[in-house]
């Protein structure tokens, strides 16, 4: 029967089979996929239309040849001993009227006629199709964009919602969020404009592609289009920190001595710079030549302000900046931006001193440190300010240097070396006994005390943090037990804001490294794993019982 519709089949349906042959073709075109999809699209779009024909119970199956746009519908159904299901499955008697020789277990196909679209089906079927072609096209534009981030890209902005602007990259669409524009750029619909392809992610509504012009890594691929020796590697932008729309620092090295960083990035009077800074609506870029010496880098990252000194504390990624009176605001610059770029680019705290705040400072110190020696050590004024005054701050090293060291200073001998070193030592057991004392009167445990690292005035920390059992210490992150703050760099202005803190860990101040900590918290967990073997012995022991 359908063998004779098929041989029937009036004209107009080769002329069906031309345009349906004709929108698959233009489809795939048009939306940058393979034609194969289309008409696999098709496909099911024709099978769901035939099983709503048919019936929703039956195993119907549609086949349209991408060659002559040949359309076969058929049914399937297994050949069993007893029907249970007469939607998919026949007897071996009916079978044999379809296909000769059909035994129970086989497969056969009943051939279908054509079915003629009604408008309900004609729209099912083409929302059928939409669907895939969509979905077939979102995963298409995810292949493409998915390994481009880091790159930039131009695109035309399409519309701006919300404050975000969709940009239409050709083949796909791209957003700007807000807080990844430049403050202040006016941007229409119709606009080119160029950005950085943030991040690509893959969403239940499509690839969502994220473009920033905010990003410092925006500015950096900027200097490589407009600078060829930092596209061929010569010279290699090794750190960028920006405040969009307002002003950026880069630090910049050359690999070759023959060329200048800063004058290749600057530019025959400026041209290369420029192009850079007319991109980002007018930013003002200070190019610092980069130095493995961090207080040189440091130096020249404050650029304009002219520095006397500066101190590094590696443990504590903080760097005290002393300069004179006159260059404090140079050095802080407007709203503290100066001072914030150079912290971005060296990614450490700076501080801000003048000559007058350090000898404050230091004069503090140095009476602080020298009460401390009187009253613990049980020495006179004058030689507690002299072993500050030879470098000693604390306790600790007084009692755990070598004694010629100490003996070394001028009017010491051995014998005042080893009884300073005796003293301090019996400080310091003092001041452990008393932590001690707290700490039990906050009811931590001894087991804390028994793991790596951990000092009584360390306890004494954990117990007024309610961390007093193994336990608690166990349940910790590494991050929570030994994170130092973060903060805003320090600026002396008057009206400078507050400044914005993380929460830091709970023994932060002690200056542990990550390896200890996490060596603290392993150790601290251990106890959870020493039943286990007992456990197992024990159910093995039952298990052959």
């Amino acid at each position: 029967m359908a063998t004779t519709a098929a041989s029937g089949a009036p004209a107009a349906a080769t002329a069906n089979k031309a345009e349906l042959l004709a929108i698959a073709d233009a489809v795939a075109r048009e939306k940058l996929i393979d034609k194969a999809i289309v008409i696999e699209a098709m496909e099911d779009a024709i099978q769901r239309a035939a099983r709503a024909r048919y019936g929703a119970e039956n195993d119907i199956r549609a086949k349209l040849d991408p060659v002559t746009g040949d359309l076969r519908l058929w049914r399937v159904l297994e050949v069993v001993e007893e029907v249970e299901d007469h939607f998919k499955q026949i007897d071996p008697k009916g079978a044999q009227k379809l296909q000769a020789g059909a035994a129970v277990g086989d497969f056969i196909v009943d051939p279908l006629p054509p079915i003629e679209f009604g408008r309900i089906a004609a729209q099912a079927a083409k929302q059928v199709i939409f669907q895939k072609v969509r979905d077939a096209e979102r995963e298409r534009q995810y292949e493409e964009f998915k390994d481009r981030a880091g790159e930039v890209i131009t695109g035309v902005v399409k519309r701006v919602e919300f404050g975000h602007v969709v940009v239409d990259l050709g083949r796909a669409e791209g957003v700007i969020r807000r807080d990844a524009q430049i403050p202040r750029e006016m941007v229409r619909v119709g606009d080119r404009i160029r950005s950085l392809i943030l991040r690509v992610s893959a969403e239940t509504r499509g690839p969502q592609i994220f473009l920033s012009r905010a990003h410092p890594d925006f500015m950096k691929k900027l200097f490589a289009q407009e600078v060829p020796e930092i596209y061929d590697g010569i010279i290699e932008i090794k750190a960028a920190a920006r405040d969009p729309g307002s002003r950026a620092k880069i630090g910049v090295i050359s690999y070759d001595s023959s060329i200048d960083p800063v004058g290749a990035c600057v530019g025959m009077k400026g041209s290369r710079v420029q192009a850079v800074v007319q991109e980002l609506q007018g930013e003002k870029i200070d190019i610092i030549p980069w130095s493995e010496d961090t207080a040189t880098f440091v130096v020249n990252a404050l650029q304009p302000a002219t520095v006397s000194r500066v101190v590094i504390d590696e443990e504590e990624s903080r760097i005290e900046v002393v300069v004179p009176d006159d260059q404090l605001s140079l050095a802080i610059g407007r709203r503290g931006q100066n001072v914030r770029l150079a912290s971005q680019l060296t990614n450490s705290q700076i501080d801000i001193l003048t000559e007058a705040d350090a000898s404050e400072k230091r004069q503090r110190e140095f009476v602080e440190r020298s009460e401390l020696f009187q009253t613990q050590l049980d020495v006179d004024e004058t030689l507690a300010q002299l072993l500050v005054a030879e470098g000693f701050t604390s306790l600790e090293e007084v009692a755990y240097v070598e004694v010629d060291e100490i003996a070394s200073i001028e009017g010491l001998d051995d014998e005042i070396a080893s009884e300073l070193q005796s003293r301090a030592t019996e400080a310091l057991e003092r001041r452990e006994a008393a932590s001690r004392e707290e700490r039990r009167k906050l009811g931590v445990e001894d087991a804390l005390a028994e793991l790596p690292y951990l000092t009584e005035a360390m306890l004494v920390t954990l117990g007024k943090a309610n961390i007093r059992t193994l336990d608690d210490l166990a349940d910790l992150a590494t991050d929570e037990l030994i994170q130092k703050k973060r903060q805003e760099p320090r600026r002396r202005a008057e009206t400078a804001p507050k400044r914005t803190e993380e929460k830091a860990g709970v023994l932060a101040d002690y200056g542990l490294s990550e390896e200890q900590g996490n060596e603290i918290i392993m150790a601290a967990r251990a106890h959870w794993f020493e039943d286990e073997p007992e456990s197992e012995e024990a159910a093995d022991a039952g298990s052959s019982e």
